[in-house]
């Protein structure tokens, strides 16, 4: 964001359940068609008709549909590890290695044992999810303890934000988007770690059924936290890509 500001207005948003946002109860509140429209209202309220989307694992996974949807709000998108959600889908249906690194997708659908297990020992998944292998940062040193602090209070929240964030994955299985492939129009750069425990490389292939306009940047050894783990390399991909 600072990187950016030179240049642009950089606005981040906490979505539903983030942060201080509101963490609305049940599950239907989480449907994608609610998430994507969250994004568009957020760009009309700024005052803006269009902006440049950027967004990693579940903000890209909206983002995605947002481009679909609503074409004329999207200048440009940017999506850092984080698949083509109809690509997604077709991978899982036919990529054993790519399902089995989904497990949790599946393990999220349970009612009360996911918060258990996110909350015990207070919070000690957050410090696996970031610093230990396999899904763990490449440059573990990007990660401060005050960083994950704050992730932490964001889940502790009272307001129920811990079940929100679960949510998002319960509504996806739950209440899938209708209609068929939501194909992409605008320019898309795809920005990918390739240590990624979670969403193998598998996921890039037949991103370009999808998209029209794709270009696709590697960044060898980050995981799948690619812009946590090589900033530097990220902004320069990002800033090359909207400069052409």
């Amino acid at each position: 964001m600072k990187h950016f500001a030179k240049e642009y207005r950089v606005v981040a948003i906490d979505m539903r359940s983030y942060g201080e946002s509101d963490s609305p109860q049940g599950v239907d509140n989480y449907k994608m068609e609610k998430l994507v429209d969250d994004i568009k209202d957020t760009v009309e309220a700024l005052g803006y008709k269009s902006c440049i989307l950027v967004a990693h694992d579940w903000g890209g996974a909206i983002c995605w549909r947002v481009a679909s949807a609503y074409p004329d709000i999207v200048d440009r998108l940017i999506v850092c590890n984080i698949p083509h959600p109809d690509n997604m889908k077709r991978k899982l249906q036919g990529d054993l290695k790519q399902l089995m690194a989904s497990w949790y997708i599946f393990f999220f659908q349970l009612p009360f044992l996911p918060e258990l297990n996110i909350w015990s020992d207070d919070y000690s998944m957050l410090k696996i999810l970031f610093t230990k292998k396999p899904m763990g940062l490449t440059n573990v040193e990007n990660m401060t303890s005050d960083d994950l602090e704050v992730f932490k209070w964001s889940m502790q929240n009272e307001k129920g934000n811990l079940t929100g964030m679960i949510n998002y994955y319960r509504a996806s299985l739950r209440n899938p988007m209708k209609g068929g492939p939501q194909h992409v129009h605008v320019p898309v750069l795809m920005i990918w770690g390739d240590q990624d425990a979670a969403l193998t490389t598998n996921l890039i292939e037949g991103t370009d059924r999808y998209v029209s306009n794709l270009t696709i940047k590697m960044v060898p050894g980050a995981s799948h936290w690619v812009q946590q783990d090589e900033p530097e390399i990220v902004n320069k991909h990002m800033e090359e890509w909207l400069e052409n």
